[in-house]
């Protein structure tokens, strides 16, 4: 059997991907990513900045105490200043003192940077890239030279843009990287100009990309198509401006589709859960119709859809989604036929045969509660609860004996408290609580759950992590019917649930009570040695 052709992957997250808006990675949050993503096989990581600050420094002089498996660690600095010898210009001096075995160096390709950014000439611009270059290999480090905003300067001047990259290659760089800084060139552009440099140069060609176009993936397969053999990324596509190619979407592609290994035998596994954890990282919201990764990626809504895939994946699937991790779910909707009922509570582990009576019972009820308002694609949750009423399995937690909610404001400047109290009764047992809460829902769910607490302390570790609310009939306006989705968590698994109401607070309930009712019910069955229900989808980084 041939071996796969390598393409080695250079992650750029904690450089690159910091620089995209609302990403900040603190000292330790870079140590832990650095570490997830070793374990998950990246040949390079690109640390920070080396000349920037101090917390990059202090990552470099902290990931030397962990041995690395996979991964070597890069510094990125640029070529010494214009006018200054390359020994004395002090970013050059801190990538040598950064200590790492790989430095990426960018200079300028682009006569347009040299004249107007760096106002210095062509012959300047080459001694800078020649010298600092030189000056990195002295030092024993392995070189990258990213040749900045490189398709750009190539369709500007040909001549310019590969006599900069030469030089970097005459002074021992060990690979050229193609940028395109601004991600305007299209993939064809990519393909034909990173053709031209493979032909062309001795040494690894690398590829660098921007999604201002929305190309960035397709840019970057397109030049390694070329002979890239190397590509440039960041973790679910952070970056500055629009961000920069996504390697979640970069790497399967080159695995699953092109025939190439871009990571370790097994790692590709892995993929879904890195994701999710670099979100967790940057407390940011997961992007749920990302390809591969997103919880969308694999769902099926319409009725003949499911059935296909009921009986051969591969027709509406283009992978097997365990492949990277990631789960086929059904959805389900007042449109859903009996496949796609059948198939969601085989995947919740209810014990179901499509000829079985509860089948019907439970489409019957699912499109009577859609007609009310009810929508449960993203609460499967309750509709595992809806499940067990129709199988006349649903066991009663507890009941609420009433429950108020108050809001006051003092003053037009004073703060805004919202007081919740529930009185709740378990068996022969009544617990009134009452909690005071950012706005009126999480005064709620605080009052609920010190209420149960006694009762169930396993609820303690349920977190309200998403509140939404939509509006069913707005020409009713402030009389409409209201629905409201919240998304939960344990630590472990996150789940949905829904509640639909005239009044906005007993919408509310309903499906914070449905949230907790879920967790004891999940509880229940690991107590009892089943296989816990797929109500919920994973936790990112757990």
């Amino acid at each position: 059997m041939n071996a796969r052709r390598k393409v080695a992957v250079y992650d750029t997250t904690l450089r690159d991907g910091s620089q995209g808006e609302g990403i900040s990675f603190s000292g330790a949050a870079k140590i832990r990513a650095a570490l997830r993503m070793d374990e998950f096989g990246v040949d390079y990581i690109e640390g920070g900045y080396a000349g920037s600050n101090p917390k990059d420094l202090e990552f470099f002089h902290e990931i030397r105490k962990h041995k690395l498996r996979n991964s070597k660690v890069a510094a990125f600095g640029s070529t010494c200043r214009a006018g200054i010898p390359v020994g004395e210009d002090d970013n050059v001096v801190r990538l040598i003192e950064a200590g790492t075995p790989v430095v990426t160096l960018f200079g300028k390709t682009w006569m347009l940077h040299v004249h107007d950014v760096l106002r210095t000439t062509a012959e300047e611009n080459r001694r800078m890239i020649r010298e600092t270059v030189r000056y990195l290999k002295q030092h024993g480090r392995e070189v990258i030279f990213d040749a900045e905003h490189f398709f750009d300067g190539y369709k500007d001047s040909p001549g310019f843009a590969l006599d900069m990259i030469k030089a970097a290659i005459e002074a021992g760089a060990d690979a050229v990287v193609l940028c395109d800084t601004n991600g305007g060139t299209l993939p064809h552009e990519v393909f034909g100009i990173t053709s031209e440099v493979v032909r062309s140069v001795p040494v690894t060609v690398g590829i660098h990309t921007h999604n201002d176009s929305g190309l960035a993936v397709a840019t970057s397969l397109e030049a390694v198509r070329a002979g890239a053999s190397h590509v440039q990324g960041t973790i679910n596509g952070f970056g500055e401006r629009t961000g920069n190619a996504n390697l979640c979407a970069i790497i399967p592609n080159l695995e699953l589709k092109m025939g190439l290994q871009a990571l370790p035998d097994g790692s590709m596994k892995q993929l879904r859960a890195l994701s999710l954890f670099m979100d967790d990282l940057v407390n940011m919201r997961h992007d749920g119709k990302a390809p591969y990764v997103g919880e969308s990626a694999f769902s099926h809504k319409a009725g003949m859809h499911v059935n296909a895939v009921q009986k051969n994946p591969r027709t509406f699937e283009h992978i097997p989604p365990e492949t990277v991790g990631n789960d086929r779910r059904i959805l389900i909707s007042e449109g859903s036929g009996q496949s796609s009922v059948l198939l969601k509570a085989i995947e919740m582990g209810v014990d179901l045969k499509k000829s079985s009576p509860e089948v019907k019972e439970i489409l019957e009820s699912l499109k009577a509660l859609e007609r009310e308002g009810y929508a449960y694609e993203a609460a499967d949750a309750s509709f595992r609860m809806l499940v067990q009423k129709v199988l006349k399995k649903q066991k009663s937690f507890f009941e609420l004996e009433g429950f108020r909610v108050i809001v006051e404001k003092n003053g037009a400047h004073g703060r805004c408290v919202s007081e919740a109290s529930v009185k709740v009764r378990v068996g022969d047992e009544a617990e009134h609580m009452v909690a005071e809460g950012d706005g009126p829902v999480n005064a709620l769910d605080r009052a609920l759950r010190k209420a149960l607490m006694r009762f169930y302390p396993q609820i303690d570790k349920v977190q309200l992590e998403d509140f939404s609310v939509r509006i069913l009939d707005p020409q009713e306006a402030t009389a409409a019917k209201t629905r409201v989705i919240i998304e939960s968590g344990d630590g472990e698994e996150t789940w949905g649930t829904v509640g639909v109401s005239g009044n906005i607070i007993e919408a509310s309930w309903e499906a914070l009570v449905d949230s907790v009712e879920y967790k004891l019910f999940r509880e229940e069955e690991k107590r009892r040695g089943e296989q816990p229900a797929k109500g919920g989808t994973k936790a990112g980084g757990k």
